[in-house]
């Protein structure tokens, strides 16, 4: 975690003010940041970035749970917690910080009715979605799945529908396309 403070610091500071401008595409860039540092450190705190900031960006852009009883809680509840999450990083007090991204999935617990049953299977997609991700990476799927707590019968099934494990990685440009490319660098 150390290594990685400024990095949250700065993941945390851009996904406040895109939480509160709704700008759900810098929250998911945001999120897919983080996953470089999960597939070399294998840093829990970058993988519940990775997650939260995924979910909130579904819940977010998911308009019509803010009709459902609860939400005006839940969604005080995740923006006091990136707040105070990026207070405590930046006086190194990493206790508070990880209290903090907590209490955004424990505020789910607290919930009731459909919103409840709505933001719990969020947060469970967000978790595949960025294990597959982290597959994505290098790391493999056993591992992939075991870091973000899914099991590997649900990262086969999302990997075998968005296709990742089809990708050639061997795939090169033709001949043609390389001489215009090297042609292109020295003008």
């Amino acid at each position: 975690m150390v290594q990685e403070i400024e990095n949250i610091i700065d993941i945390l500071t851009k996904a406040k003010k895109a939480i509160k401008e709704e700008d759900i595409i810098t929250i998911k860039e945001l999120s897919n940041h983080t996953l470089h540092s999960v597939s070399i450190f294998q840093d829990v705190d970058s993988i519940n970035i990775a997650v939260i900031l995924y979910a909130l960006s579904k819940i977010i852009e998911r308009t019509h749970y803010r009709d459902l009883p609860g939400w005006e809680k839940f969604e005080k509840t995740y923006t006091d917690a990136v707040d105070n999450a990026l207070i405590a990083l930046k006086r190194k007090d990493i206790a508070v910080y990880r209290d903090q991204i907590s209490k955004i999935r424990e505020s789910v617990d607290k919930l009731s009715g459909h919103l409840k049953g709505y933001i719990e299977e969020v947060f469970r997609k967000a978790s595949i979605n960025k294990a597959s991700r982290i597959y994505e990476h290098g790391i493999s799927r056993e591992s992939a799945a075991k870091i973000l707590g899914v099991t590997l019968w649900e990262l086969n099934q999302y990997v075998g529908q968005t296709r990742i494990a089809d990708v050639n990685l061997t795939y090169t440009l033709d001949i043609k396309q390389r001489i215009k490319n090297a042609q292109e660098m020295f003008k």
